[in-house]
């Protein structure tokens, strides 16, 4: 689980409407930066993976781009068209959802049927990278998952929407998100709790099968103990 985090100005009183300003930027640049998109770099035969937490029924969009290194010019050039990515989704079951070659440059969708985290994977086309033996590639990749997934604009483009009927439906989908996400999280603490309830009635049983070998064991020591005594003519 992620850590919450929280934001602080050093030097200015929390209650001065100077501070309260500056606290209100830095949130908004921290969530700004929260939902950018990250990079990484990739070798020859490298697999990168990524796990996201997604609901089910979700419409998940991811994009990406690559960028080849270039060692005369120290850095990172668009990618030859000849290259490849090779995207695969796994979904918590580990069942395999998406499994497809795409070009330098593309964007891969997929739809969640069960809810949980799920494995997105990325390699690149050995036998097209293999050109270029010992370089390196930076992959810029983006996820978005449920309403960040949609394009609005597109959508009140083709349905012919006013701005208030876009507004509308946006917060529709809001709160048709908000329930999956608290039914999600139902359904996470039910497993939980019955997890746990499970994990104290195996200690507990433990506990008494314990407590009865250690009897056990007793009644027979005094019961051995007793025989030799009686055997040596003691008692």
């Amino acid at each position: 689980m992620a850590a919450e985090r929280s934001l602080w100005v050093v030097g200015l009183c929390p209650g001065s409407w100077l501070g309260r300003i500056i606290q209100v930027l830095l949130l908004l640049l921290w969530l700004a930066a929260r939902g950018g998109a990250l990079y990484f770099h990739i070798g020859e035969m490298e697999k990168k993976c990524f796990i996201e937490e997604i609901l089910d029924e979700t419409i998940v969009i991811g994009n990406y781009r690559m960028q080849l290194y270039d060692k005369q010019q120290e850095e990172y050039q668009p990618a030859t068209p000849g290259l490849g990515m090779f995207v695969e989704v796994k979904d918590p079951e580990d069942k395999v959802i998406l499994a497809r070659q795409y070009g330098s440059e593309a964007r891969f969708t997929f739809t969640s049927q069960t809810p949980g985290e799920h494995q997105i994977c990325l390699h690149s086309n050995s036998t097209k990278f293999s050109l270029f033996a010992g370089g390196m590639l930076r992959v810029h990749l983006d996820i978005q998952a449920g309403e960040h997934a949609n394009n609005y604009a597109e959508i009140a483009a083709k349905d012919t929407l006013s701005e208030l009927q876009l507004r509308v439906r946006q917060l529709v989908e809001q709160v048709e998100q908000i329930q999956k996400e608290q039914n999600h999280q139902r359904c996470r603490e039910e497993c939980f709790r019955q997890t746990s309830e499970s994990t104290i009635q195996r200690v507990l049983w433990w506990s008494i099968l314990q407590t009865l070998i250690l009897v056990a064991i007793g009644v027979w020591q005094m019961r051995h103990l007793k025989s030799v005594f009686e055997a040596k003519k003691l008692v």
